[in-house]
């Protein structure tokens, strides 16, 4: 009986032994793929948390410069979060907050530069087309009109749509093409929330282009003037 056991494991051993010279290395390397994925998995977290707390340190730095009304020590705090932590959100909110502090101050260079790095560079979308709708404001300002169309036109959120129309219109009204003007100013109103402040300059605009305020603004103001 011991003998039949004994040759019954040793075939089994035999078998394990053919297996693993079939498939043993295929086993270890897929093994050590998937150590190493795991390993490399957690290494890449702890890199981003790393990252993100520290950029998280420069953005406090820069917040304080911004508060104390400190716009060079803005600028050189956002060139140095940007130059080493480009992709983390702290890099993009830098360059808005950079490019307020330097405008506030009249530098108007250096705020644009500030703008034009979050709206080509900024890893989220919305904060790309704010920084553009900024830099538009900015090359008005500047009467860099070509430049700003372009800026404008990088824009594709449908979310900004109604403030995109309305600097259009206000590039329209400085190129002298009062028709074109009109017509942006009338789609950026239709397209803004009839609870937004905003609205009401949009209509100032228009008044002053000569368009009578929309029919549902002058129903409303009958329906008041009647109670």
């Amino acid at each position: 009986m011991a003998s039949h056991l004994d040759l019954e494991e040793q075939e089994q051993l035999d078998q394990l032994k053919a297996f693993w010279k079939t498939w043993g290395n295929l086993i270890t390397w897929a093994l050590t793929i998937a150590l190493a994925a795991y390993a490399g998995w957690n290494g890449w977290n702890w890199y981003q948390r790393d990252q993100a707390s520290k950029a998280a340190a420069m953005y406090d730095e820069l917040d304080r410069a911004v508060q104390a009304g400190d716009a060079e020590k803005a600028g050189r705090v956002f060139g140095d979060l940007k130059e080493r932590y480009p992709s983390t959100t702290y890099a993009a909110q830098a360059a808005l907050q950079a490019a307020k502090a330097q405008f506030d101050k009249g530098q108007a260079d250096a705020a644009r530069a500030s703008l034009s790095w979050a709206a080509s560079s900024a890893s989220q979308e919305d904060v790309r087309d704010v920084a553009r709708l900024r830099l538009a404001g900015l090359q008005l300002d500047a009467k860099q009109y070509d430049e700003a169309a372009k800026t404008l036109d990088a824009i594709k959120s449908p979310d900004f749509a109604a403030l995109q129309a309305d600097r259009r219109g206000d590039l329209l009204v400085l190129q002298s093409k009062p028709d074109l003007a009109k017509a942006e100013y009338q789609k950026a109103y239709a397209a803004m929330d009839k609870n937004q402040d905003y609205r009401r300059l949009i209509e100032a605009k228009l008044s002053t282009l000569g368009v009578a305020p929309p029919v549902e603004e002058a129903a409303a103001a009958g329906q008041g003037a009647a109670k």
